[in-house]
C-alpha cells in the first residue's frame, strides 16, 4: 500500500505518514469509533455498475410490437433497451418457476 499512497496526488507528507502508520497497525488497534459500520442497505441498487456484454442481432419483430416500444419512448432512444428489459423480465420470470 505504502507504493500507493506516495502516488496519489495531493496528499501531504502528514497524511501519508498516517497512513502508513495505520497499515503498520493491526486492525484490532485501529480505533474506528468514529466510523460506525455501514449496516443499511436499504438505498442500495443492485446490479448498479454491472453493464452485461451486448450482441448485435437482426431481429424481425411484429411491427405494432416495434411501434408500441417505440411510442412509449417518445421519438427518443431507448427503444432495444426497453425491448431487452422486456425480455429480460420473461427470462427472470421463467428461471424462477424453475425451468
Amino acid at each position: 500500500m505504502t507504493k500507493v499512497i506516495h502516488k496519489s496526488k495531493g496528499l501531504t507528507p502528514e497524511i501519508i505518514a498516517e497512513l502508513e502508520a495505520l497499515e503498520r497497525m493491526p486492525d484490532e488497534d485501529i480505533d474506528l469509533t468514529e466510523m460506525p459500520e455501514w449496516t443499511d442497505f436499504s438505498r442500495a441498487v443492485r446490479g448498479k455498475f454491472y453493464r452485461p456484454v451486448k450482441q448485435q442481432v437482426t431481429l424481425r419483430l411484429d411491427a405494432d410490437i416495434l411501434h408500441w416500444f417505440k411510442t412509449r419512448q417518445r421519438g427518443k432512444r431507448g427503444y432495444q433497451t426497453a425491448i431487452n428489459a422486456a425480455l429480460r423480465e420473461v427470462v427472470e420470470r421463467e428461471r424462477g418457476k424453475g425451468e
